[in-house]
């Protein structure tokens, strides 16, 4: 795709205008509009998990079977991200936002409705594909409503609060609604979220697009797609399973094959879905690196530690959720905070940093001891959260820095698909390792040990191909 440094079409009620670098009202209304949606994909990815034994139950799921709650929303979820990003580039970002907000909406009622295993687990597959068009919409919304600088960083900084947040109270949230109003609450509160969202979005939002129409990149679609779904299926899949499985094998074969054709595909498209030389870009691709690490990392060490917290520290659902409470509250300063770190001393650094951070604080977990350790365990995850939420508002800012807004779209959605593939690949990957050896408190500790390298590793990496200048 040819790079158009011209300003997207946009029609409807626009923002106010800020005046010093603050807000206006209808700017805090719109990043208001924009973060809701954000924070409710992000709460459907944790307000099932601990529901899933009772919804078995209900509906007739087997425990082999349960794993289809959590892979039915993933698949379409992160597979379809990059399509809707063009689509939403194209045709209208904000028609593509209503969109997406009124089939996660109604899939969520179905799933709230669900009278059997098929319509629950066709419900969360349309709220996947929901999910996979409202976030890249509402990420390139934001970027082309905000314009570079604090006012991006501010607003960013907030959405990526939320987006931790989002999967955190969702733990704590998805319990307590499971124990006191039953597991169907948990997608009956994703229906009215979204109808509230979907209320006030068409006043609020102008509608942006690039200046011109390229013909969709089909074939590109079509490889980027398969290829995405079939490797999340073969990670989602692993994560119960293992790796052995003939299924298993066949589709993460088949996902890297189709990966690699795709980037042939765009080498020689005259309108490609993802412009090569934008991945050539030092902050885009090294960007999209510390953000597949710190997403992917971080959802493991919540994996094991809630293993830890339950299974060897033998403590309640309801005081592991206020571990994970107390990481939230922390997540939700580190958002407020982290602005003014990437004001003073820019993204690139401040994602080097967080990924430094976010890495020493995961292995300071390991001294948690196999009778006692709660204590060491919230401050330490406390802290690694809000060295990752440093590094979730910095690695987005990096990447879609300096690009033209007629390429936001395929930037965010680069930014998206990173996220959704890194909640998706850090559990199968290493968690497997706490399940599988003789003692679960010694899988747990090398799980954490391998995450901690991983981190540092990453930061070091991300440092030298970002290199020292800070555009």
């Amino acid at each position: 795709m040819t790079t158009d440094t011209r300003t997207p079409v946009v029609t409807g009620p626009r923002t106010a205008a800020p005046e010093e670098g603050r807000l206006s009202g209808r700017a805090r209304l719109v990043l208001f509009v924009l973060c809701a949606a954000q924070f409710m994909v992000a709460l459907d990815f944790s307000v099932l998990n601990v529901a899933l034994p009772v919804l078995g139950k209900d509906l007739g799921l087997s425990p082999s079977a349960l794993q289809w709650a959590v892979t039915a929303f993933s698949l379409p979820s992160g597979g379809f991200l990059l399509l809707f990003s063009r689509i939403g580039d194209l045709f209208g970002r904000k028609k593509l936002f209503l969109a997406g907000l009124l089939v996660f909406g109604a899939a969520s009622l179905l799933a709230t409705l669900a009278w059997n295993p098929a319509a629950f687990l066709t419900g969360r597959a349309l709220q996947g594909l929901g999910a996979a068009a409202v976030v890249p919409a509402g990420m390139s919304l934001l970027t082309t409503t905000f314009p570079e600088g604090p006012l991006r960083d501010r607003a960013l900084g907030i959405s990526g609060t939320l987006l931790s947040l989002g999967f955190t109270v969702g733990m704590v949230l998805g319990g307590v609604m499971t124990d006191t109003l039953g597991w169907r609450s948990t997608m009956g509160l994703l229906a009215v979220a979204a109808l509230v969202v979907l209320a006030l979005a068409p006043g609020l939002l102008a509608e942006s697009r690039t200046p011109e129409r390229p013909r969709l990149d089909v074939p590109g679609a079509v490889a980027v797609t398969a290829g995405l779904l079939a490797l999340i299926y073969a990670l989602s899949t692993a994560a119960d399973r293992g790796f052995g499985g003939t299924d298993v094998r066949a589709a993460l074969v088949a996902g890297l094959v189709l990966l690699a054709l795709f980037v042939v595909v765009e080498s020689k498209a005259a309108a490609p879905l993802v412009s090569l030389p934008m991945l050539r870009r030092r902050t885009v691709a090294w960007g999209n690196v510390g953000g597949l690490v710190t997403f992917s990392m971080m959802s493991t060490v919540v994996f094991v530690l809630t293993l830890y917290l339950q299974e060897t520290l033998g403590l309640s659902s309801f005081l592991t959720g206020l571990v994970f409470g107390v990481q939230g509250v922390t997540s939700a300063l580190a958002g407020a905070v982290a602005p003014r770190f990437i004001g003073r001393f820019g993204a690139r650094r401040t994602l080097v940093g967080s990924l430094a951070g976010q890495g020493l604080f995961t292995a300071a977990l390991l001294a948690v001891g196999a009778d006692s350790g709660a204590l060491v365990a919230t401050v330490a995850v406390s802290l690694a959260s809000m060295c990752h939420l440093g590094a979730i508002i910095s690695y987005g800012l990096t990447v879609t820095s300096g690009v033209p807004d007629g390429e936001q779209g395929l930037a965010t959605g680069l930014v998206t698909t990173t996220q959704q593939v890194g909640l998706t690949v850090g559990i199968p990957l290493l968690g497997v390792l706490a399940t599988t050896g003789n003692s679960l408190f010694g899988g747990v500790r090398t799980v954490l040990a391998v995450d901690a390298a991983l981190v540092v590793g990453a930061a070091l990496l991300v440092a030298v191909g970002l290199g020292r200048r800070e555009g």
